[in-house]
């Protein structure tokens, strides 16, 4: 995850959560608008808009974060109460039903995606911990228990990768940064850190191959151009590498 991204995620969160919706909204919305992947953005949004009268967007909102994550059990009831609201009672029953369904097709040992979420957190927490303490071993460790209950979380994958790398497994960070890659070609974060797995590993003509792709979807981009200079300086071929 690049570092506006993770700005605007930790402050929309705070926000939501300390019940400021409008500098929540304001957060959130530019993440919606670059479509992250993330559901709870979407549940939060939907919520914002339910509570300001916006039905249709936050039924719209609510849809994407069921659409990211099926088992969100608190968008699908917000979901239901607005097609409610709207006197759409049939769609309020049928995705109550289902949503009662997932629950029970889930069996008794079913964790709430949110709850996933809140745990997971956790655990990124304590990798954080570690990673000050320098035993990046121990982080990469508390990042894969986040990343078993929420693989779907491309900034948790991210960290493991950095993780990893500043433990010396540089092939581990490698195949965690790939995958986040692959799963989210549209993030630049994954290209960036892998193009700093290739440069640690002294590989510097696929670092600058990432890089520059980095800098074919975000043109300013400052951290792929620092980069690149940096190759570009030590290689003395600076104006070839822009």
């Amino acid at each position: 995850m690049d570092e506006r991204t993770s700005r605007l995620l930790q402050r929309g969160r705070d926000h939501f959560h300390a019940g400021q919706y409008d500098k929540a909204e304001k957060a959130l919305t530019p993440l919606a608008r670059d479509r992250i992947p993330f559901a709870d953005v979407y549940s939060m949004l939907g919520s914002i808009n339910y509570q300001k009268g916006r039905l249709l967007d936050a039924l719209a909102l609510f849809d994407e974060a069921l659409r990211l994550n099926p088992g969100y059990t608190e968008a699908a009831m917000n979901l239901a109460l607005t097609y409610n609201d709207l006197g759409k009672y049939e769609d309020s029953k049928r995705v109550y039903q289902r949503m009662m369904s997932n629950r029970k097709d889930s069996g008794p040992n079913h964790v709430d995606p949110f709850v996933k979420g809140k745990i997971a957190n956790m655990h990124a927490n304590v990798a954080t911990a570690y990673e000050q303490a320098g035993l990046y071993e121990d982080a990469a460790q508390e990042y894969r228990r986040a990343l078993g209950l929420c693989p779907q979380y491309v900034d948790l994958r991210t960290r493991l990768g950095a993780a990893l790398r500043a433990a010396g497994n540089i092939p581990a960070a490698e195949r965690e940064f790939t995958k986040a890659k692959k799963e989210h070609p549209n993030l630049v974060a994954p290209r960036l850190q892998l193009g700093m797995t290739f440069y640690t590993a002294g590989r510097r003509s696929d670092a600058a191959r990432e890089w520059r792709e980095v800098l074919a979807m975000e043109p300013e981009n400052k951290f792929a151009k620092l980069y690149l200079k940096l190759i570009a300086e030590r290689d003395g071929r600076s104006k070839r590498l822009f």
